[in-house]
């Protein structure tokens, strides 16, 4: 009976552990002109648990109207590391598949946007950087150009504070450039929010669902080349 009490208690622990652990993602995201780079990590445990993914090249399929992705992951439990690279190509249908499905699964959802609007209010925004450098060779195409970037990111700026919870002043920078044209972005962005309340959101997502399964379609249309380890 004690052990039955002791295993319970330590279950009991366990699942409060993972109710109140904070869930920290951070976003980077570099471009230059043709040069893409992604990067995404969860981290929870002040980092001794991680989970990494990196997406250095998106580019446009030469042979087809596509979109040709190649990642890198890297997943990191204390001293064990392993990482694989992944070739996908994305078409149009896809991204027509994806977008059908997303639709069919909102319409099973009574009151969806409450609760997601909800959840983001627990999110908290704890960095928020936005570099641009734009330049398209005539000084003022160029400033107007800009100008119009400052719109765009304080526009964004104002919904991220409409829905999530803005922890520190956002950093912007639109930098014009008049001789030359050039495109170069540098974003990064870290969030955070308990694993409890995501649970909880997505309980509140299957409380409120509706009719039966939904009819999915899955993508068919993946390059066939296959996963890759390193």
């Amino acid at each position: 009976m004690i052990w039955v009490l002791l295993i319970f208690l330590i279950l009991l622990l366990l699942f409060l552990l993972i109710i109140f652990t904070k869930l920290t993602i951070t976003v980077n995201y570099y471009h230059y002109n043709d040069n893409d780079d992604f990067k995404i990590e969860f981290r929870i445990w002040f980092g001794l648990i991680k989970f990494k993914k990196h997406i250095p090249l998106i580019k446009v399929d030469d042979n087809s109207p596509s979109i040709v992705v190649k990642g890198k992951k890297k997943k990191d439990h204390s001293s064990k590391k392993s990482s694989n690279e992944e070739v996908h190509q994305i078409t149009p249908d896809d991204m027509m598949t994806n977008y059908k499905n997303t639709r069919e699964i909102l319409n099973h959802i009574i009151g969806m946007h409450v609760i997601i609007r909800k959840f983001f209010r627990k999110v908290s925004i704890k960095q928020f950087e936005w570099h641009t450098m734009f330049g398209v060779g005539d000084a003022a195409h160029t400033g107007v150009l800009c100008g119009g970037l400052w719109t765009i990111k304080g526009g964004i700026v104002g919904l991220l504070s409409n829905y999530f919870n803005l922890k520190e002043m956002p950093i912007l920078q639109v930098t014009p450039h008049f001789q030359a044209t050039v495109i170069q972005t540098q974003f990064s962005c870290m969030f955070q929010f308990r694993i409890g309340q995501a649970i909880l959101a997505g309980l509140k997502l299957i409380k409120f669902w509706k009719g039966g399964r939904p009819k999915l379609k899955s993508n068919t249309n993946f390059s066939k080349e296959k996963t890759k380890s390193v």
